[in-house]
């Protein structure tokens, strides 16, 4: 595997070049609609925060993480958590978990593939400051109408972060990451950290939308009692 990194006057271009085939669906799976001209591309606008320092890491940490979004290395979940509580929650970020990590903190006997944070807009490049040497694509602003950031880490495990959420994110039904679900976030005690999660039924909501039976049962067993965790 090769990267390389191709510059225009208004965007900064991320190439993979020579992606072992079983790999090739795991990138596929985060680079969205990448796969052009013999490789694969990711392009982010030229001011996005931190491009070096993304580039730089890339190298180095995107075949673990394809790894382990293969389903050839385990995930280490809890450890990349414990990391970003450790970071995050000193230096006053105001973030909160989303994603199947939500449901896992609760008790509920799953591995998340990745680590699904909604952080405030204000805190979002300074999230990728505390981050930063997992750091494998720039913090970049407006590249999707949801929230106003995005950036995405390794840190042993993937972190993703969506930062300053928009109306958007409720449209057309309300969703589990948006700010109806920042509005009831609710805290659970996690190692001897507490962390913010949305609402269980607003989980079981886009859970059932997506068809995702088994998780909806195993958020009927979280709603009908506390587990140990």
């Amino acid at each position: 595997m090769r990267c390389e990194r191709r510059d225009t006057a208004d965007r900064t271009e991320f190439w993979v070049l020579d992606l072992s085939e079983r790999l090739q669906p795991a990138l596929e799976h985060i680079w969205d609609d990448a796969r052009c001209d013999g490789g694969w591309r990711k392009s982010f606008d030229a001011q996005a925060y931190l491009a070096d320092v993304a580039f730089a890491n890339l190298q180095r940490l995107l075949e673990p993480a394809l790894r382990q979004l293969a389903g050839l290395d385990p995930v280490p979940w809890q450890d990349t958590l414990g990391e970003v509580c450790h970071r995050l929650t000193p230096a006053g970020v105001d973030w909160w978990l989303a994603g199947s990590a939500a449901l896992a903190v609760r008790g509920a006997p799953l591995t998340p593939g990745d680590l699904d944070l909604i952080i405030a807009g204000d805190d979002a490049r300074r999230t990728g400051d505390l981050l930063r040497d997992g750091l494998i694509e720039p913090v970049t602003r407006g590249e999707w109408a949801v929230s106003e950031w995005w950036g995405r880490a390794f840190i042993g495990s993937r972190v993703e972060w969506a930062g300053g959420i928009t109306a958007t994110a409720d449209e057309p039904e309300i969703s589990d990451v948006g700010l109806t679900a920042q509005a009831g976030l609710e805290t659970v005690r996690w190692r001897d950290w507490d962390i913010r999660v949305p609402p269980l039924h607003l989980q079981r909501a886009v859970s059932l939308r997506r068809g995702l039976d088994g998780r909806v049962a195993l958020i009927d067993q979280l709603s009908a009692g506390p587990r140990a965790r």
